[in-house]
């Protein structure tokens, strides 16, 4: 079993520790769930990326409960609900309310419009998330899609700071400003589209450019002995920012955490600032969301 130091963690503003790399669960088929997350425990992953509108929670926890039970990973479990999980991130993922979170993939009405709640403010969400806290339920609350304005209102009603802003971030889409701001102020910046239109299911869906096709990319990339993506993530990585890349691919989530044996050189991260684009490939699209961490 590779060893969860393969990966090194970030503390966060709650005093707790979280893996500076991730696996996300978005579109992951329910069937495939299973051998994914035991393929990534023994790769060295301790942190997982889930959310309710992804409608796989239950596998991944069985995934989960699995490993610890056969000692494939060491149980450093945290009881929520009598459902076993480790450590818990807690976080509002799109700036709205939904009744229907959970029970359907998409909170686009029968009328082509959002269904959201417009009686139920951020304010009155980020309230009912901190007695979690206060209860013992979880143990560090964030904050999604959340631009600077947005992260400011939260920051000052809120009684707990928000741990995390997890956002789409790549090289073509660098918000710069939005990263700056959150890391002033002590919320540490996750990436959950940390490749761009890169994956293949953006690509589908969004019709996304790739920086994993940029000239700069590729010709970095080969001048580090890495590939395009790792080159990616650990650009990323170097910017103070945790990410979540979503694979399947048993090769590609090896591939993926290769990337703490190098360094990218001062030169070169700006030659990749100045390959932003102000590109979004990704739609905030899920809201409630758990991450899974160790």
């Amino acid at each position: 079993m590779v060893s969860k130091d393969v990966v090194p963690a970030v503390t966060l503003n709650s005093g707790y520790r979280m893996p500076a790399m991730g696996l996300g669960v978005w579109r992951m088929e329910n069937t495939a769930v299973r051998g994914v997350i035991h393929s990534a425990i023994r790769s060295g992953y301790r942190h997982f990326d889930c959310a309710a509108k992804y409608q796989n929670e239950a596998e991944v926890g069985e995934a989960l409960a699995e490993a610890f039970q056969t000692g494939l990973v060491k149980r450093e479990i945290y009881s929520l609900q009598q459902r076993i999980i480790l450590n818990t991130l807690y976080m509002s993922q799109l700036p709205s309310s939904s009744s229907g979170i959970g029970k359907t993939a998409s909170v686009i009405g029968e009328d082509g419009v959002l269904d959201i709640d417009t009686t139920i403010s951020l304010e009155t969400t980020w309230r009912a998330m901190e007695k979690l806290v206060y209860m013992g339920l979880v143990r560090s609350i964030g904050i999604s899609n959340y631009g600077v304005f947005l992260t400011r209102d939260c920051l000052a009603y809120a009684k707990i700071k928000p741990a995390v802003n997890q956002i789409e971030m790549h090289p073509y889409f660098q918000r710069d400003s939005l990263v700056k701001f959150c890391q002033k102020h002590g919320i540490c910046v996750t990436a959950h589209t940390p490749l761009g239109g890169g994956c293949t299911a953006n690509a589908k869906l969004f019709g996304s450019l790739s920086c994993l096709d940029d000239p700069v990319i590729e010709d970095m990339a080969e001048k580090y002995g890495k590939t395009p993506a790792q080159l990616i993530l650990r650009w990323s990585h170097q910017r103070n920012i945790v990410v979540i890349p979503k694979t399947s691919k048993v090769e590609r989530l090896k591939e993926n955490i290769e990337i703490f044996d190098f360094d990218i050189s001062d030169e070169d991260m700006e030659e990749i600032k100045a390959i932003d684009k102000n590109h979004r490939t990704n739609q905030p699209g899920k809201f409630w969301g758990i991450d899974v961490y160790a």
